[in-house]
């Protein structure tokens, strides 16, 4: 739906965006070490993430702030590696609908 505004057409995104919210894939729940968590899907992330963890390629600051320090606290006890982490970004990246190394905001372009 557009309108016009002051002589500049307006388009209307609401439906448009509802649709792509509903077509997301669900969260997901991983185990590694017997470490149990849920990640939503990438573009489900809420806008304001970047802002609060300043990159989102920053996957510690990401979970930390999707899961908690609790849970990030017992992936370091579990003993975690970065190879571990570039594993779990692969398979959410896969799982999101997301293909490796696309950002969620050049997802859509």
């Amino acid at each position: 739906m557009t309108s016009k505004t002051t002589g500049t057409e307006v388009v209307d995104l609401n439906a448009l965006a509802k649709a792509r919210r509903d077509a997301l894939p669900k969260p997901t729940t991983f185990n590694l070490f017997d470490v149990e968590f849920t990640l939503p899907p990438i573009k489900a992330l809420p806008f304001e993430l970047q802002e609060r963890v300043g990159d989102l390629d920053n996957t510690v600051e990401i979970l930390k702030e999707l899961l908690g320090r609790d849970k990030v606290q017992e992936m370091y006890k579990a003993g975690f590696t970065f190879g571990d982490l570039e594993l779990i970004a692969l398979e959410w990246q896969k799982r999101s609908g997301v293909e490796p190394g696309e950002s969620p905001a050049s997802a859509a372009s």
